[in-house]
């Protein structure tokens, strides 16, 4: 049984979109994290929530537990969920007209022959912005779309129409790279055990 570490609507699409099926556990963790790789960092926060839903989920026999972080890097600067409409401003006007990086860190944790196993990777994709009037600015920030959304915008929302091109994964831009999460369950031999399950059931 997969087991989703998210809360995030975005991240349950993409996982149906792919034939699992999955319950929801959002974790509740410290996502409190200072490492300057925004890489090293998704990566860490990743593994954080997808281990406390698995350690929290010993009764499932077979779970296998998916944590994934995302978040956005516009040249030195880490841009999060923002807290209000002037915040939400600042980050779009820093991405409007630049080039920006999105991380997405992915845990998957599960057991084998005995014994806890786990495994973490990170996906960058780049994405490049349209220069933005001030007015859009504002009026995408009054939307209401950018503040659940790591550096204020929803690439699968309104904002696609400032989306000039991206290079990497798109699905890692939504939240989770669902490319690279079936390749390493596929290589890790849990693919074939989900299915099995899945089809068994």
């Amino acid at each position: 049984m997969i087991i989703l570490a998210s809360g995030s609507p975005r991240r349950q699409e993409l996982m149906r979109q792919a034939g699992f099926e999955f319950a929801v556990r959002p974790a509740e963790v410290d996502e409190t994290n200072t490492d300057p790789s925004p890489a090293k960092r998704v990566e860490e926060l990743s593994a954080r929530k997808a281990r406390h839903v698995y350690e929290t989920s010993r009764e499932i026999e077979d779970c296998i537990v998916i944590g994934s972080d995302t978040l956005v890097a516009s040249g030195e600067t880490i841009l999060g969920k923002p807290k209000d409409r002037d915040e939400a401003i600042e980050m779009i006007r820093r991405i409007a007209g630049t080039t920006h990086e999105v991380h997405t860190g992915v845990t998957v944790m599960w057991r084998e022959d005995g014994k806890d196993r786990s495994c973490t990777w990170s996906e960058t994709t780049e994405v490049e912005v349209y220069p933005m009037t001030e007015e859009e600015i504002a009026a995408y920030a009054d939307s209401g779309e950018p503040y659940d959304k790591a550096g204020g915008y929803g690439i699968q929302g309104a904002f696609a129409v400032y989306v000039k091109g991206i290079r990497g994964d798109y699905n890692n831009v939504v939240g989770l790279p669902l490319a690279s999460l079936w390749q390493r369950m596929k290589k890790l031999g849990l693919l074939e055990k989900v299915m099995e399950e899945r089809f068994d059931g």
